[in-house]
C-alpha cells in the first residue's frame, strides 16, 4: 500500500467535496474548504480516528468494503474509484451499482439549453436528470424515472411511435449494464420484472441484440399541441457510464414552434 499516496488522496477529495453536496450545511465555524473527517467517519460508518490515521499515511490497510464506503461518500467517478483502490493496494472489484447523480456541469448545461428536450440516464435507464422541456414533453419524470419501464410496461404518458430501435438499444444496454454491475439487486430485479411482465422485452431479450445509440426520428404525440416529429440524439458520458439525450426539432419547422409553446 503506497501510504503517503493513499493519504494525500484522501485529504484532497474530502477537501473538494461542498457540504451541501452531501447534505451539509456550512455553518458559521466552518473556516476550511469540504467536509470535516468527522462527517466523512460519519457517513462511511467508520471511527473519526480511523480517518485521521488513514489520511495521516498510518493507519492500517483498508478493506475493500472500508474504500467502498470511502468512494461513495467522497462521490468518486468509476476512475478515481479504480485508482483509490489501487493505491491502497486492493484489487477493485465490480462496482455494486452504476453512479445514480450526474455531474455538477452536466446538470449546469441541462438549464443553459431551454429550446431543448434532454434527459440523463443512468446504466438502468433511471432518468436522474432533466431539463424543465423535457418534463413537460415526456410527461412527468418523476412518477416514472425509468425509460424502459416506461416504453416496455406501457407506462408512457404520451403516444410515442418510432419506438422499435429504441427497444433493441434499450436491451442491449440493459445486458451489458447486468455484466457490469453483477451484485446490483434492483438492476437484476429490473430486469426480471421486464422478462417476466412484458413479452417484446423477452423477445427482444433472446436474440441478444448488440446496439449502440445512433440518430434516430420518433413521434410523440402531445395533449396540447398534437403529433410531433422530433429528432433523438444519443450523447454517452462514459465517466458516469450514463447517456445524454437530446430531442430536438428540425429549425423553422413547425415542430420548433410547437417545442417553443410548450416550453412558455
Amino acid at each position: 500500500m503506497a501510504r503517503q499516496e493513499l493519504a494525500r488522496l484522501l485529504r484532497d477529495y474530502r477537501k473538494r467535496l461542498e457540504p451541501a453536496e452531501v447534505g451539509r450545511g456550512r455553518g458559521r465555524r466552518r473556516r476550511t474548504p469540504g467536509l470535516r473527517r468527522e462527517e466523512v467517519a460519519e457517513q462511511a460508518a467508520v471511527s473519526v480516528d480511523y480517518v485521521v490515521r488513514l489520511e495521516q499515511g498510518r493507519g492500517p490497510n483498508p478493506s475493500a468494503r472500508v474504500l467502498e464506503s470511502l468512494a461513495g461518500v467522497l462521490r468518486l467517478d468509476a476512475a478515481e474509484r479504480v485508482h483509490l483502490f489501487r493505491t491502497a493496494g486492493v484489487s477493485p472489484e465490480p462496482p455494486l451499482r452504476p453512479p445514480h447523480r450526474v455531474g455538477q456541469q452536466v446538470e449546469y448545461m441541462l438549464h443553459r439549453m431551454p429550446d431543448v428536450a434532454a434527459v440523463v440516464t443512468d446504466a438502468r435507464y433511471d432518468v436522474v436528470a432533466f431539463s424543465p422541456l423535457a418534463d413537460v414533453l415526456l410527461g412527468d419524470l418523476r412518477r416514472e424515472p425509468n425509460l424502459a419501464r416506461r416504453h416496455f410496461l406501457n407506462c408512457e404518458p404520451r403516444e410515442i411511435s418510432g419506438g422499435e430501435e429504441f427497444e433493441l438499444i434499450a436491451v442491449s444496454r440493459l445486458r451489458g449494464s447486468l455484466a457490469r454491475y453483477p451484485l446490483d439487486e434492483s438492476l437484476a430485479a429490473l430486469v426480471s420484472e421486464l422478462r417476466t411482465e412484458s413479452r417484446n422485452f423477452e423477445r427482444v431479450w433472446r436474440t441478444a441484440p448488440v446496439r449502440v445509440p445512433s440518430h434516430r426520428r420518433k413521434t410523440i404525440t402531445h395533449p396540447r399541441v398534437g403529433p410531433l416529429r422530433l429528432n433523438c440524439d444519443v450523447v454517452p458520458l462514459p465517466e458516469d457510464d450514463q447517456q445524454m439525450v437530446f430531442v430536438t426539432a428540425d429549425r423553422g419547422s413547425s415542430e420548433e414552434q410547437a417545442l417553443h409553446r410548450l416550453r412558455r
